[in-house]
């Protein structure tokens, strides 16, 4: 019990350490952008140096620094690009059938809103915020995405004008969550799986003109249901025939043993 009460009290100071420096990224990189005068590069370093406190907290909870393999990156990559590949493809589709493409994408903010926000989100919510408390403490799944899960949300809302736009950006980004953890618990936090499969529907997302923000239209929606669908049915199916049992089951809901 103490060391559970002690890896969830790191996880979340140190959360709350990167998080007040988050509200700071423009002035932070703006500093920063005076070095080196290239906004790309700029928001890499920024994106990096607020994370040190999440660095630190996860040397502070495993007393080592191996912080690849706590984070879940230290696994194969390759496979987690393939998987997020096949489980994009109705978003492409998609796009490509319903949407016109983008002639006023910007190469920089493609790479910003979709190969640095992929990676970042889902370094510091669901490779430390989350991973951290479900990996190592008795926590379930469900109270260990809860926090993350919302904090996830809220901080989409800025995208919102109306109450109805923003009810349905929190719903989608707060499920979207719950869809990515839970894609790392069950794909043997793989990191990979969900970096790579939240850049790519980000990707999908900014080639096409599908939507201003996180919630879009119906058909927008559609494609992006199946893509979530066909990841969970993938991911079963694809459980089952190595013989192996969902781990987010009844038993981990809640509390583990």
């Amino acid at each position: 019990m103490k060391t559970t009460t002690r890896n969830i009290l790191i996880t979340l100071i140190s959360f709350l350490l990167y998080y007040l420096a988050f509200e700071n990224f423009g002035k932070i990189m703006l500093l920063i952008d005076e070095f080196f005068n290239y906004k790309l590069l700029s928001y890499l370093i920024t994106y990096l140096l607020i994370g040190f406190p999440i660095f630190l907290g996860t040397c502070l909870i495993h007393k080592n620094y191996k912080l690849f393999y706590h984070l879940g990156l230290s696994k194969n990559f390759l496979p987690g690009l393939l998987l997020a590949i096949l489980f994009s493809l109705p978003m492409f589709l998609g796009g490509l059938l319903f949407y016109k493409f983008n002639m006023q994408i910007s190469l920089p903010n493609l790479v910003a809103g979709t190969i640095f926000a992929g990676f970042f989100e889902e370094l510091y919510f669901r490779g430390f915020l989350f991973g951290q408390i479900f990996r190592n403490t008795k926590l379930g799944f469900l109270p260990s995405i809860l926090l993350g899960a919302l904090i996830f949300a809220t901080a989409h809302l800025y995208q919102s004008q109306n109450i109805s736009t923003m009810i349905g950006i929190f719903v989608t980004t707060f499920s979207g969550a719950i869809f990515f953890a839970w894609l790392f618990v069950e794909l043997e936090y793989n990191l990979w799986v969900p970096v790579f499969l939240h850049t790519l529907m980000n990707l999908s997302w900014n080639l096409f003109n599908i939507g201003d923000n996180a919630l879009g239209n119906l058909h927008a929606n559609m494609i992006r249901g199946l893509t979530i669908a066909s990841a969970i049915i993938l991911t079963i199916l694809y459980k089952r025939k190595k013989g192996q049992k969902l781990f987010v089951n009844r038993n981990t809901l809640w509390m583990k043993n």
